[in-house]
């Protein structure tokens, strides 16, 4: 009796010996779950690495317009009466405010 030949063993001959071992088959299986069906591939881990880079990148914004603030404060606390006198024309008694509008030429 003569050995049946398999339709498919033409492209199990092609395939590198490597391939045929069942370790690595059991390693390229492990890698393609972890890289792309596990909770936490690598896309995931991508757009996670870039929320957390824009978060840093929002903190450091906020501590700059913190320490703003503080000087404007600073700045408000020393010069009290020059804020009042220039934002709301505030005077003193027996004081005349004049208002000079700059006009653009």
């Amino acid at each position: 009796m003569a050995k049946r030949k398999q339709p498919w063993q033409p492209l199990l001959d092609r395939v590198p010996k490597p391939l045929k071992n069942r370790y690595v088959l059991v390693l390229l299986a492990f890698l393609v779950w972890m890289l792309i069906f596990d909770k936490h591939d690598i896309l995931t881990q991508i757009q996670l690495q870039s929320t957390v880079n824009k978060m840093r990148q929002d903190r450091e914004m906020y501590k700059e317009k913190i320490e703003e603030a503080k000087q404007e404060r600073l700045d408000l606390e020393i010069n009290k009466e020059k804020f009042a006198r220039e934002q709301y024309y505030m005077k003193k008694r027996g004081e005349e405010v004049f208002i000079i509008e700059e006009t653009e030429e």
